[in-house]
């Protein structure tokens, strides 16, 4: 009988000695806390949108403590939402600001013409 020759596996990393960082589904999500933030700071010092941001800033910090807790999943699903919100947040932002610059023009050019 034949002995069985042993399996061994060496894992291959860079000539740096350190090991490459991981890429796809094992990557850390992030939780867009800072950007949520700043969209409840700026929303609700423009025209009150701040209560309409504060849900993606809930989002955000429940991705940031599923990340903590080692919850990946948990931390993309709150993660997507924090964004999503942050999106439409940040549009409403932009907008009212496009809107309120025309109504300002257009009353200056109101006063001018009479």
């Amino acid at each position: 009988m034949k002995p069985r020759q042993a399996e061994v596996a060496l894992a291959m990393q860079p000539p740096g000695g350190r090991a490459a960082p991981a890429a796809g589904p094992e990557e850390r999500p992030r939780d867009y806390v800072l950007w949520s933030l700043f969209n409840v700071l700026l929303g609700h010092g423009l025209a009150y949108l701040g209560c309409l941001c504060f849900p993606a800033l809930l989002f955000s910090i429940k991705a940031r403590d599923c990340k903590v807790l080692g919850d990946l999943e948990g931390a993309r699903r709150h993660a997507a939402r924090a964004k999503a919100w942050n999106i439409t947040c940040t549009l409403l932002m932009v907008l009212t600001v496009v809107i309120v610059i025309i109504m300002v023009i257009v009353v200056a050019l109101q006063r001018t013409t009479t």
